[in-house]
C-alpha cells in the first residue's frame, strides 16, 4: 500500500510511518488552502482535509491524509488544536482531531499580530525549527507529549474509522 502525507515535515511524515509501518508513506508539498496559521477548528479542519484531496486526487487508488495543526479561541483562552483526515480511492473523508492545551498569553499575543506558531515558538523557546521537532505540545510539557506523538494519535483514529470501514 501506498499513502502520500500533504507535507514533508518529519513529524506528520513519521507520525504516517508509525501507523502504517507495513505502507509505503511518501510526503508531498500541496497546498492547505487555509491561512498559513488557521485560527479555528473549522479551518484547522478545512486544511487537513484539502491536503489529503489533493493527494488523493493526485495519486488515484491511494490514500492522501493530511494533518493540519492550527489554534482554536475559547472565551479569551488560545488553546492549540490538530486535525487529520484520510481520503481514500473512493473518495470518502475520515476526519479526527487531537490533544488540545491552553497557550501562554505571550504566545497568543505572537499570533495576533500574525506570525505562525513555529516562528512564535522558535522565538519563545530560543530555539530553531520548533514546528519540525518537538513542537509547541512538546515545550509546554516538559518534552512528555511532542507533535509526532500527537499527529500520531489523529492517525491512529483516522486508520481505525477506514479500516472500520473496509470491514
Amino acid at each position: 500500500m501506498k499513502i502520500y502525507v500533504g507535507s514533508k515535515n518529519p513529524t506528520k511524515v513519521d507520525s504516517v510511518k508509525r501507523v502504517f509501518p507495513e505502507a509505503e508513506v511518501v510526503g508531498m508539498e500541496v497546498e492547505s488552502k487555509v491561512a498559513a496559521q488557521p485560527f479555528s477548528d473549522e479551518e484547522t479542519l478545512e486544511g487537513a482535509i484539502n491536503r489529503a484531496r489533493e493527494c488523493a486526487s493526485h495519486h488515484k487508488s491511494k490514500l492522501g491524509i493530511g494533518l493540519e495543526g492550527g489554534v482554536m479561541e475559547i472565551e479569551d483562552d488560545l488553546y492549540l488544536c490538530n486535525w487529520g483526515a484520510l481520503v481514500d480511492e473512493k473518495e470518502n473523508v475520515y476526519s479526527a482531531s487531537g490533544a488540545r492545551i491552553r497557550l501562554p498569553d505571550e504566545v497568543k499575543a505572537g499570533l495576533e499580530k500574525g506570525k505562525e506558531l513555529g516562528d512564535v515558538m522558535d522565538e519563545y523557546a530560543d530555539k530553531h525549527d520548533v514546528r519540525s521537532n518537538e513542537g509547541a505540545i512538546g515545550i509546554f510539557t516538559n518534552g512528555l507529549i511532542h507533535r509526532e506523538d500527537m499527529f500520531t494519535h489523529v492517525v491512529q483514529l483516522l486508520k481505525g474509522q477506514w479500516e472500520f470501514d473496509q470491514q
